[in-house]
């Protein structure tokens, strides 16, 4: 479906960030249509996970724009932007709670709006977590701990999911897994902006990719494209 026909989820213009005098973001812009999965690359330094970041306000300080649905959020607190948008964020350190099981994550993420997976459905996308449900989260390995940082967004209500590097350091099998689940998602209506490095598991899921470099969009390349673009996108992406 072409993007033109679906509504604006995220709106980036002219955002800039600091972590206290250290400017990482100069300018940034990019929009994610209802529906999408987009990808952010870049070398590490780049400005990929500031990007994040400063969607929910987690930044020492931002400047822009930054619409969510058509609002304007750049004023508002975290916990504000968080229901206006929808949004679940999953950072690269995951967020669970290590002393307690599965079952015990999975009842405690607030609730964002109504529309949150039921527990039955979460153990229906993720059968790993099904079968360690009593286990403590630092019990878990690294790829279940990963699977069960994505289902706690899903209880929330989320539909736009912001996804922090959730294949690093993970076994060939769970990345088959995390591959799945996204297509799924996709499937069921979610948004997705991924902050990727596995380019290889990235490329066959995304419907755009923006390149950023020095804290700015300076590439973006459409799924259909990427082929012919390789060599360029490899030349960005070459350390």
């Amino acid at each position: 479906m072409p993007t033109d026909d679906r509504a604006e989820m995220l709106k980036i213009e002219n955002l800039h960030a600091w972590y206290g005098e250290s400017h990482i973001l100069h300018g940034m812009n990019l929009t994610v249509h209802e529906g999408e999965v987009i990808t952010l690359l870049g070398r590490n330094g780049s400005g990929r996970t500031t990007t994040l970041k400063a969607i929910l306000g987690l930044v020492g300080k931002r400047e822009g724009s930054i619409k969510l649905h058509d609002q304007e959020t750049i004023k508002l607190p975290t916990h504000r932007i968080a229901h206006v948008g929808r949004l679940g964020y999953c950072p690269e350190e995951r967020g669970i709670f290590a002393s307690l099981n599965v079952d015990e994550n999975l009842a405690l993420p607030p609730t964002l709006a109504e529309g949150g997976l039921s527990v039955d459905e979460i153990y229906g996308m993720f059968p790993n977590l099904k079968e360690r449900r009593a286990s403590q989260g630092s019990k878990l390995s690294g790829g279940e701990q990963q699977m069960l940082a994505i289902a706690r967004i899903l209880r929330t209500g989320a539909k736009l999911l912001l996804l922090d590097e959730i294949t690093e350091g993970l076994a060939p099998v769970i990345l088959r897994s995390l591959d799945k689940v996204i297509r799924q998602l996709r499937e069921q209506g979610f948004t997705i902006v991924l902050v990727e490095q596995n380019f290889h598991f990235a490329a066959p899921l995304a419907d755009r990719h923006y390149v950023i470099e020095h804290g700015r969009v300076v590439e973006q390349i459409d799924a259909e494209v990427l082929e012919e673009k390789r060599e360029q996108l490899n030349r960005h992406l070459s350390v």
